[in-house]
């Protein structure tokens, strides 16, 4: 039996690190992501080796880093953006299956990301995600963005993910993951950068249903360590409202399976509450803290 770590690596090409089983293998064997039905993106800095990491174990339980591994179910929880801000009663298709028919659909909603024709991009410093497009006889009517977001890691996981990579029936001891997460990003890049992008959205004539997040649910309580877990919710879509749809993912399963997400929460607010807090910092450390910081820096505590 292998004594695996409690810093691990929790999905390798969409299935338990340790699944030794045709389907897992040959995913590893291709280099290929199950969720993008492509080359997966995650490599080392030299490009030389393809990891495959989906999920990892944290603290809070098994959180996904990589945000292809959202889409699994040929984009569901796209799909579930798209019935929210447009109904369910109308078409979803890549931008690849649209082109074929864009001179004979009546009415669809097109993705458009970097997976499914190509990312929108303002300037040279901006990309939206996912931007989604309600067309009608050939024309742009209305649209929604998207913003899907993991978590980064820290260190590595090298020696770990290569004692999966080596498994056989000797394998006893998995060495230990060195990974963290770097929830400082929170802070410095995905909350400024989710509030610029939902202003410019706010901004649009196309827009009726503003901005969506749709992220780990991990994660995104680490949002709420900035914002607080006490924000005022909406009831009603607007151009200025941010929309979230959180998810985790389901409970292990037998090798050979892979483990599905979940959406957990789904919660809706005012883009203009949501900045107030980030700026005012509902959770900010008090004076008093940051003097006592600076007497213990200095010994004279």
């Amino acid at each position: 039996m292998i004594d695996r770590p409690k810093n691990d690596i929790v999905e390798i090409f969409g299935y338990a690190p340790d699944d030794l089983t045709k389907q897992a293998r040959t995913l590893w064997n291709l280099g290929a992501c199950p969720f993008i039905n492509k080359s997966c993106t995650k490599s080392n800095s030299e490009q030389t080796v393809v990891y495959g990491t989906c999920s990892v174990t944290t603290t809070f339980g098994d959180c996904i880093i990589c945000p292809n591994r959202i889409y699994e179910n040929k984009y569901q929880s796209l799909k579930k953006v798209a019935i929210d801000a447009f109904g369910s009663d109308i078409e979803f298709l890549t931008f690849e299956e649209f082109i074929p028919r864009r001179f004979s659909v009546d009415e669809c909603i097109v993705a458009l990301g970097q997976n499914s024709g190509k990312e929108v991009k303002l300037g040279n410093k901006l990309s939206m995600d996912w931007v989604l497009a309600k067309v009608k006889n050939g024309e742009l009517i209305e649209y929604v963005g998207i913003e899907v977001q993991s978590i980064d890691i820290t260190n590595n996981y090298r020696d770990n993910w290569y004692a999966y990579k080596n498994l056989n029936e000797n394998t006893t001891i998995i060495p230990r993951s060195e990974h963290g997460l770097n929830w400082a990003n929170v802070h410095k890049r995905l909350i400024p950068q989710l509030i610029r992008k939902g202003l410019i959205y706010a901004k649009s004539d196309l827009v009726s249903s503003g901005l969506y997040f749709v992220l780990p649910d991990i994660v995104y309580k680490k949002f709420e360590d900035v914002i607080g877990n006490d924000i005022p919710l909406v009831d009603h879509k607007a151009a200025d409202v941010l929309t979230v749809h959180t998810y985790k993912l389901s409970d292990n399963v037998e090798h050979g399976a892979q483990r599905s997400i979940l959406i957990e929460r789904e919660l809706r607010f005012e883009l203009e509450e949501f900045s107030r807090r980030f700026i005012s910092g509902a959770n900010l450390p008090s004076g008093e803290e940051l003097d006592n910081a600076v007497r213990k820096v200095l010994g004279t505590a």
